[in-house]
């Protein structure tokens, strides 16, 4: 487990990180995490008193990593950039768990489970936690319908969300 305080930043011009908020966790503290590693990792822990878990540390090529702050995230913890941060974080090594409906709903459409096996992991969850983070249950039940609309397509989530854009205008 490390532990340390920094502050809270965001990207201005950064390619497909701009707008970013997020927190640098030094490469020294990164190798008690996870010594030798220079690819994303996955770790647990607190940002202030707001337990996370299965959040993606991100290389940023010079040995220190990222911890993007999500939108439920910041709100949680009630800070912007500028604000400092007390961080608690342990490497986390837990089986990622798929959204239990999508699942269930993807095995009732074989094409769709097919063509959803055929993705790589990470393209697999970020459909599972684009479903997971809906606030309501209509939402919920929505995104999942175009989840296996997708998986019907073939495509992967930018394709279903470029899609879904296009489609609204």
């Amino acid at each position: 487990m490390i532990k340390f305080t920094t502050t809270i930043l965001k990207f201005a011009e950064q390619g497909e990180k701009t707008g970013w908020t997020y927190i640098v966790i030094p490469v020294e503290f990164a190798e008690q995490l996870k010594p030798g590693n220079k690819k994303s990792f996955r770790v647990k822990g607190k940002l202030d008193t707001h337990a996370i878990k299965q959040a993606a540390l991100i290389p940023m090529g010079d040995g220190d990593f990222i911890l993007p702050l999500n939108a439920s995230i910041r709100k949680a913890i009630g800070k912007r950039k500028g604000a400092q941060l007390e961080v608690q974080l342990a490497l986390d090594e837990s089986a990622f768990l798929f959204s239990k409906e999508m699942m269930e709903c993807l095995e009732d459409e074989p094409k769709a489970l097919e063509n959803f096996k055929k993705l790589s992991g990470s393209e697999q969850k970020y459909f599972s936690k684009w479903i997971d983070s809906a606030k309501t249950s209509e939402t919920k039940a929505k995104r999942i319908v175009q989840t296996l609309e997708a998986m019907l397509k073939g495509y992967q989530y930018g394709q279903m969300i470029r899609s879904l854009k296009k489609d609204k205008q």
